[in-house]
């Protein structure tokens, strides 16, 4: 069986630390599918829980909580170090640049380990890598989109 791999965007780190359908899918798969995230997508996180956290009215304590969720999470999703993906930057921006260059370290992950991302993101639609939303993910995450298109009986 060939281990797949996925390149999670911040919003989906956002989503397994705060929701339950993401973390789900994830742990559900963790043996079989290898999960990264571009380290920047970890600061990003970082940098956003607290403002996302204050407009849902959450306590001091719940930004403890999902600040540990997240160092959890990172057990799970492999952080890729910029060294590895900043050969694929030019390549990036070029493809996402404007429509939103700041998501470049996402792109360049994807498109230096040759993996689709996982986002919510519109701005990765058209960049020349698969995409999948977590409404659909499960399809990959499972195996079942890695098989040939089979005629109806």
């Amino acid at each position: 069986m060939t281990t797949r791999a996925i390149v999670l965007d911040a919003n989906i780190l956002i989503r397994a630390v705060l929701g339950v359908k993401v973390s789900a899918l994830i742990a559900d798969h963790a043996a079989g599918v290898n999960f990264l995230a571009p380290d920047t997508a970890f600061q990003e996180v970082q940098e956003h829980l607290p403002a996302i956290l204050s407009a849902r009215g959450a306590a001091a304590e719940d930004l403890a909580a999902a600040l540990r969720a997240l160092d959890a999470l990172a057990l799970v999703v492999t952080a890729v170090p910029a060294q590895s993906y900043d050969p694929s930057r030019v390549a990036a921006l070029a493809r996402i640049g404007r429509r939103d260059p700041l998501d470049w370290s996402v792109l360049a992950c994807a498109l230096q380990l040759g993996c689709p991302i996982w986002t919510e993101d519109r701005d990765f639609f058209g960049v020349g890598v698969s995409v999948w939303t977590t409404a659909t993910v499960g399809l990959y995450l499972s195996g079942e989109a890695l098989d040939p298109v089979r005629p109806a009986d």
